[in-house]
Protein backbone atom coordinates (compact mmCIF):
# COMPACT_ATOMS: atom_id res chain seq x y z
CA UNK A 1 0.00 0.00 0.00
CA UNK A 2 1.55 3.49 -0.99
CA UNK A 3 1.19 6.45 1.64
CA UNK A 4 -1.51 8.64 1.03
CA UNK A 5 -2.17 12.38 1.93
CA UNK A 6 -5.05 11.33 4.00
CA UNK A 7 -5.09 10.97 7.82
CA UNK A 8 -6.00 7.91 9.44
CA UNK A 9 -9.60 7.83 11.26
CA UNK A 10 -8.75 8.40 14.95
CA UNK A 11 -10.15 4.41 15.89
CA UNK A 12 -7.42 3.42 13.61
CA UNK A 13 -4.36 3.89 16.25
CA UNK A 14 -5.18 0.98 18.09
CA UNK A 15 -5.60 -1.69 15.23
CA UNK A 16 -2.62 -0.34 13.17
CA UNK A 17 0.11 1.09 15.99
CA UNK A 18 -0.82 -1.48 18.95
CA UNK A 19 0.47 -4.94 16.90
CA UNK A 20 4.09 -3.32 16.87
CA UNK A 21 4.72 -2.56 20.32
CA UNK A 22 6.67 -5.47 20.68
CA UNK A 23 9.03 -4.20 17.59
CA UNK A 24 9.26 -0.59 19.16
CA UNK A 25 10.21 -2.31 22.84
CA UNK A 26 12.97 -4.02 21.22
CA UNK A 27 13.93 -1.02 19.60
CA UNK A 28 13.65 0.47 22.91
CA UNK A 29 15.66 -1.44 24.59
CA UNK A 30 18.24 -0.48 22.02
CA UNK A 31 19.08 2.95 22.64
CA UNK A 32 18.31 2.62 26.15
CA UNK A 33 19.83 -0.51 27.42
CA UNK A 34 17.90 -0.92 30.37
CA UNK A 35 14.30 -2.65 30.69
CA UNK A 36 12.55 0.07 32.98
CA UNK A 37 14.11 3.21 30.76
CA UNK A 38 12.57 1.04 27.71
CA UNK A 39 9.53 0.76 28.97
CA UNK A 40 9.16 4.08 29.79
CA UNK A 41 10.44 5.20 26.41
CA UNK A 42 7.67 3.08 24.72
CA UNK A 43 4.88 4.41 26.63
CA UNK A 44 6.09 8.58 25.83
CA UNK A 45 6.43 7.39 22.07
CA UNK A 46 3.08 5.89 22.22
CA UNK A 47 1.40 9.04 24.00
CA UNK A 48 3.19 11.00 21.23
CA UNK A 49 2.53 9.07 18.43
CA UNK A 50 -1.47 8.79 19.91
CA UNK A 51 -1.52 12.47 20.34
CA UNK A 52 -0.11 13.22 16.96
CA UNK A 53 -1.88 9.95 15.16
CA UNK A 54 -3.09 12.47 12.47
CA UNK A 55 0.11 13.40 10.85
CA UNK A 56 0.41 9.46 9.92
CA UNK A 57 -0.61 8.62 6.35
CA UNK A 58 -2.54 6.11 5.86
CA UNK A 59 -0.37 3.72 3.97
CA UNK A 60 3.01 4.63 5.43
CA UNK A 61 5.31 1.99 7.63
CA UNK A 62 3.88 2.48 11.00
CA UNK A 63 6.37 0.84 12.69
CA UNK A 64 9.50 3.18 10.92
CA UNK A 65 7.05 6.36 12.25
CA UNK A 66 7.41 4.79 15.95
CA UNK A 67 10.86 4.48 15.41
CA UNK A 68 11.32 7.90 14.54
CA UNK A 69 9.29 8.94 17.69
CA UNK A 70 11.17 6.87 19.91
CA UNK A 71 14.25 8.01 18.93
CA UNK A 72 13.80 11.50 18.66
CA UNK A 73 12.19 10.97 22.10
CA UNK A 74 15.22 9.26 23.69
CA UNK A 75 17.77 11.71 22.43
CA UNK A 76 15.61 14.81 23.80
CA UNK A 77 15.89 12.94 27.33
CA UNK A 78 19.42 12.19 26.63
CA UNK A 79 20.51 15.37 26.01
CA UNK A 80 18.46 16.90 29.10
CA UNK A 81 20.38 14.50 31.04
CA UNK A 82 23.53 15.67 29.74
CA UNK A 83 23.00 19.05 30.85
CA UNK A 84 21.91 17.83 34.43
CA UNK A 85 25.04 17.84 37.34
CA UNK A 86 25.74 14.81 38.11
CA UNK A 87 26.05 14.29 42.07
CA UNK A 88 26.14 10.57 42.48
CA UNK A 89 29.99 8.70 44.10
CA UNK A 90 31.34 7.69 40.84
CA UNK A 91 33.02 4.31 43.12
CA UNK A 92 28.93 3.54 43.88
CA UNK A 93 28.01 4.05 40.71
CA UNK A 94 30.94 1.10 39.19
CA UNK A 95 29.62 -0.64 42.09
CA UNK A 96 25.96 -0.44 40.65
CA UNK A 97 27.01 -1.24 37.24
CA UNK A 98 28.92 -4.30 38.02
CA UNK A 99 26.34 -5.74 40.30
CA UNK A 100 23.47 -5.27 37.36
CA UNK A 101 25.73 -6.66 35.20
CA UNK A 102 27.01 -9.36 37.30
CA UNK A 103 23.31 -9.98 37.57
CA UNK A 104 22.65 -10.17 33.54
CA UNK A 105 25.62 -12.93 33.31
CA UNK A 106 23.63 -16.39 32.39
CA UNK A 107 24.45 -19.04 34.59
CA UNK A 108 26.87 -21.52 32.42
CA UNK A 109 25.26 -24.89 33.64
CA UNK A 110 21.77 -23.44 32.87
CA UNK A 111 22.09 -22.52 29.91
CA UNK A 112 22.23 -23.86 26.19
CA UNK A 113 24.82 -23.32 23.94
CA UNK A 114 22.50 -21.63 21.82
CA UNK A 115 20.99 -19.41 24.40
CA UNK A 116 24.46 -18.87 25.25
CA UNK A 117 25.23 -17.68 21.66
CA UNK A 118 21.79 -15.41 21.74
CA UNK A 119 23.24 -13.76 24.47
CA UNK A 120 26.43 -13.00 23.01
CA UNK A 121 24.99 -11.67 20.34
CA UNK A 122 22.90 -9.67 22.78
CA UNK A 123 25.83 -8.45 24.57
CA UNK A 124 28.00 -7.65 21.44
CA UNK A 125 24.51 -5.57 19.89
CA UNK A 126 24.60 -3.51 23.42
CA UNK A 127 28.38 -2.80 23.38
CA UNK A 128 27.78 -0.83 20.30
CA UNK A 129 28.55 2.47 19.99
CA UNK A 130 25.03 3.90 19.81
CA UNK A 131 25.64 5.25 15.96
CA UNK A 132 26.23 1.45 14.57
CA UNK A 133 24.02 -0.31 17.12
CA UNK A 134 20.94 1.77 16.12
CA UNK A 135 21.31 1.19 11.81
CA UNK A 136 22.04 -2.51 13.13
CA UNK A 137 18.96 -2.70 15.12
CA UNK A 138 16.93 -1.43 12.87
CA UNK A 139 18.42 -2.99 9.95
CA UNK A 140 19.09 -6.49 10.78
CA UNK A 141 16.31 -7.25 13.96
CA UNK A 142 13.56 -5.18 12.40
CA UNK A 143 14.11 -5.62 8.52
CA UNK A 144 13.58 -2.01 7.63
CA UNK A 145 15.21 -0.90 4.24
CA UNK A 146 17.70 1.57 4.09
CA UNK A 147 15.68 4.02 2.66
CA UNK A 148 13.38 3.82 5.72
CA UNK A 149 16.30 3.83 7.85
CA UNK A 150 18.23 6.82 6.53
CA UNK A 151 14.76 8.58 6.82
CA UNK A 152 14.67 8.02 10.79
CA UNK A 153 17.77 8.21 11.44
CA UNK A 154 17.92 12.04 9.27
CA UNK A 155 20.97 10.84 7.36
CA UNK A 156 22.03 9.90 3.99
CA UNK A 157 21.66 6.19 2.72
CA UNK A 158 25.33 6.02 1.94
CA UNK A 159 26.16 6.62 6.04
CA UNK A 160 23.61 3.81 6.85
CA UNK A 161 25.45 1.57 5.09
CA UNK A 162 28.78 2.75 6.18
CA UNK A 163 27.92 2.45 9.49
CA UNK A 164 26.25 -0.65 8.75
CA UNK A 165 29.20 -2.48 7.44
CA UNK A 166 31.10 -1.13 10.71
CA UNK A 167 28.28 -2.54 12.61
CA UNK A 168 28.44 -5.84 11.31
CA UNK A 169 32.40 -5.82 11.13
CA UNK A 170 32.51 -5.32 15.15
CA UNK A 171 29.98 -7.70 15.61
CA UNK A 172 32.08 -10.10 13.76
CA UNK A 173 34.83 -9.44 15.72
CA UNK A 174 33.31 -9.25 18.98
CA UNK A 175 31.57 -12.92 18.52
CA UNK A 176 34.51 -14.28 16.90
CA UNK A 177 36.08 -13.48 20.44
CA UNK A 178 33.68 -15.08 22.41
CA UNK A 179 34.47 -18.38 19.94
CA UNK A 180 37.57 -18.29 21.00
CA UNK A 181 36.88 -17.56 24.94
CA UNK A 182 34.90 -20.16 24.76
CA UNK A 183 36.61 -22.88 22.79
CA UNK A 184 34.40 -23.07 19.96
CA UNK A 185 37.40 -22.22 17.48
CA UNK A 186 40.87 -21.47 18.10
CA UNK A 187 42.74 -18.52 17.37
CA UNK A 188 43.53 -17.12 14.46
CA UNK A 189 46.78 -15.47 13.31
CA UNK A 190 46.33 -11.97 11.15
CA UNK A 191 48.33 -14.55 8.45
CA UNK A 192 45.40 -16.79 8.45
CA UNK A 193 42.38 -14.00 8.94
CA UNK A 194 44.08 -12.23 5.22
CA UNK A 195 44.40 -15.26 3.37
CA UNK A 196 40.90 -16.60 4.07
Amino acid sequence: MTPTDTPPPPDDFERVALPVVADVMRFALSLTRERAEAEDLVQDTYLAARRYWQQFRTGSDVRAWLFTIARHRYYRVSERAERQVAVEDAGLESLAAASIEHAALPSLTAELERGEMRDAIRRAMQALPTVYREVAVLVDWHDQSYETVAGILGVPIGTVRSRLFRARRLLQEALQAHAQDSGLVGPRSLGEERRS
